[in-house]
C-alpha cells in the first residue's frame, strides 16, 4: 500500500509571503464590509501588511530555509529579491494613495489586493526551487498585472495595453512551460538543484536536442518578461496605456522577479552549459541596450521614452548575466535595487502630472515644471541623473559595478558598448531636465497638489537613490552576501 507523505511546510520560510497574502485577503474583506468610509483605509492597511512582511523577512535574514520539499528556497538570494519587491510594492502603494484623486477607479479593494498578490508572486519567483513553482509564481504575478494594466476601464488605451500584455504574455508562458516539459523529459526532474546535479553527472545530456530546445524556449519566456530583444515590442504600448503608478510597478517588480528566476534557473540548473549560452546572451545584451537607447531618443511621450529606457536597462543587467561570476550576480542585485528606487520615483512624478481622469504624458508638458512645481522638478532631476548613470546617484554605482566586472571577466567590448550606450542615453534623460528648467511652458498645467503620501514616496525613493550612490557599501555588501547564498 502506497503511503502518502505530507511535505514539510516550514511556515517560517514563507512567512513574508503568507503575510502579503493574508493582507490581500483582509483588504478584500474590509472593502466589502466597511462601506465607503472604510475604503479610505485600504491603502494604509496594505502599507501595514507590507511593513509586517518586511519585518518577517529580516527575521529570517542569514538563514537557509526550505519549504514544501524544496519547492521553495528561502536563501540569501531570495531574501534580497523579496526585499526589492517589498520596497517596490511599499512605494507603489504610497504613490497610489495620491493617484486615487486622479484615477478614482483604483480606490478599491481589488486594486490593492492585486498589487499585493502580484508582489506575492514576484517574491515566490525569487525563492522558487522548482520549475513548477517558477511557473505558478509567474502566473500569479502575471494575471494580477494583466488586470492592473487595464484598471482604467474607461480609458481605451488602458484596455488595449491590458489585452496586448495578456495575449503576448500567454504566448510567452506557453513557450516557458513547453521548455520546462522538454527539460523534464530529458532529465526526469523539475527540481532546480537536482537538474544541476544531473547535468554535472551527465555532461553529454547538455547537448541533447530536448535539453537544447527546452533552454531555447525558456530563454524566449524569460526574455519576454525582462523585455530582452527581440521579445521587447510589447513594452512601449503596455507602459503607455497602463496607469502611471502601475507602469512603475511593472517596470521594477516584474523585472526584478524575472531576472531572479532567470539567474536561479540558468546558473543553478544549467550552469554546466554556461559556455554555450554566453555568445547568444552577449549579442542579446548588446542589441537590447542599443535598440532601447536609440529608439528612446525619438519618443515624444515620457512613458514610451521610459519604456524604451527600461529595455536599455535590461540590456545593462544582461551584461552582468553574460559575465556570470559571483560578483556579477551581486552587481545584478545592486542594480535591481537602485533601478527600483529610480524608476518608481520617475513614474511617481509622471503620475503626479495630471488631474482627475487626465494624465499629462507628453514630454512637452514638462516644459517649465521645474520652476512652477519645484519639488517635482527636483525629484525628477535626481531620478533622471540616476538613470543616466551620473554621480552621485545609484545608477552610476550600478553601472560601475557591472561594467568593471565585465572588464575583469574579459568582456571588454561589451563593457565599451555599455558605456557608449550610457552616453547615448544622456541625450534623452537630460532632455527632460532641459525642458523642465530651460523651456517655456507650451500650455497651462494646473495639476492637483501632491498628497503627503506622494511626497513621502518621492522622498524615500530619492533618499534610496542618493544613499546607494554616495554610500553604496551597505547595499553592496548585502548584495554580495545574498549572491553567495543561492541554493
Amino acid at each position: 500500500m502506497l503511503e502518502f507523505i505530507v511535505p514539510a511546510l516550514n511556515l517560517k520560510a514563507i512567512l513574508p509571503q503568507i503575510t502579503l497574502a493574508l493582507t490581500a485577503l483582509t483588504v478584500l474583506l474590509v472593502d466589502v464590509f466597511a462601506g465607503k468610509e472604510g475604503k479610505t483605509s485600504l491603502g494604509a492597511l496594505s502599507l501595514t501588511g507590507v511593513a509586517f512582511a518586511l519585518i518577517a523577512l529580516f527575521m529570517n535574514r542569514g538563514s537557509f530555509e526550505a519549504a514544501y520539499a524544496g519547492m521553495l528556497m528561502a536563501d540569501g538570494f531570495g531574501f534580497f529579491i523579496t526585499l526589492v519587491v517589498g520596497c517596490v510594492v511599499f512605494l507603489t502603494i504610497l504613490v497610489s494613495m495620491n493617484y486615487e484623486r486622479i484615477c478614482p477607479s483604483i480606490k478599491s479593494g481589488e486594486y490593492y489586493c492585486l498589487l499585493l498578490f502580484a508582489a506575492f508572486g514576484m517574491s515566490f519567483m525569487g525563492n522558487a526551487g522548482n520549475l513548477i513553482m517558477v511557473f505558478v509564481a509567474l502566473e500569479t504575478m502575471s494575471i494580477s498585472i494583466y488586470v492592473l494594466a487595464g484598471f482604467k476601464r474607461e480609458d481605451g488605451k488602458s484596455i488595449e495595453s491590458a489585452l496586448k500584455y495578456f495575449l503576448l504574455g500567454a504566448f510567452a508562458s506557453g513557450f516557458l512551460l513547453y521548455g520546462f516539459a522538454l527539460v523534464y523529459g530529458a532529465s526526469g526532474t523539475l527540481d532546480i538543484v537536482k537538474l544541476g546535479n544531473f547535468f554535472t553527472a551527465n555532461p553529454l545530456m547538455l547537448h541533447h536536442p530536448m535539453v537544447l530546445g527546452g533552454v531555447a524556449l525558456m530563454t524566449v519566456g524569460f526574455g519576454f518578461k525582462v523585455a530582452m530583444f527581440p521579445f521587447h515590442m510589447w513594452t512601449p504600448d503596455v507602459y503607455e496605456g497602463a496607469p502611471s503608478v502601475v507602469t512603475g510597478f511593472m517596470a521594477t517588480g516584474v523585472k526584478a522577479a524575472a531576472f531572479a528566476a532567470l539567474i536561479r534557473v540558468f546558473f543553478v540548473a544549467f550552469g554546466a552549459m554556461q559556455v554555450d549560452w554566453t555568445a547568444i546572451m552577449w549579442l542579446a545584451a548588446f542589441l537590447t541596450m542599443t535598440i532601447g537607447n536609440v529608439v528612446a531618443i525619438s519618443q515624444t511621450s515620457i512613458k514610451r521614452m521610459l519604456a524604451y529606457s527600461s529595455i536599455a536597462h535590461a540590456g545593462y543587467i544582461l551584461v552582468a548575466f553574460v559575465v556570470g561570476s559571483e560578483v556579477a550576480r551581486s552587481a545584478v542585485l545592486f542594480y535591481l535595487m537602485g533601478y527600483a528606487f529610480t524608476n518608481i520615483g520617475a513614474f511617481a512624478v509622471v503620475s503626479a502630472m495630471g488631474r482627475k481622469d487626465e494624465e499629462f504624458n507628453d514630454l512637452a508638458d514638462f516644459s517649465g515644471v521645474g520652476f512652477k512645481y519645484p519639488f517635482l522638478g527636483m525629484m525628477m532631476t535626481i531620478f533622471m541623473f540616476s538613470m543616466a548613470g551620473i554621480p552621485p546617484a545609484a545608477g552610476f554605482m550600478g553601472k560601475f559595478f557591472i561594467f568593471s566586472e565585465a572588464i575583469k571577466g574579459g568582456y571588454i567590448w561589451l563593457a565599451i558598448f555599455g558605456v557608449i550606450n550610457s552616453v547615448i542615453s544622456l541625450y534623452y534623460y537630460l532632455g527632460v531636465i532641459v525642458r523642465m528648467y530651460f523651456r517655456e511652458p507650451e500650455r497651462e498645467l494646473n495639476i492637483i497638489a501632491p498628497a503627503g503620501t506622494l511626497v513621502a514616496a518621492l522622498s524615500l525613493a530619492a533618499f534610496g537613490v542618493l544613499q546607494m550612490g554616495i554610500f553604496p557599501s551597505y547595499i553592496w555588501e548585502l548584495a554580495r552576501e545574498s549572491a553567495k547564498m543561492i541554493m
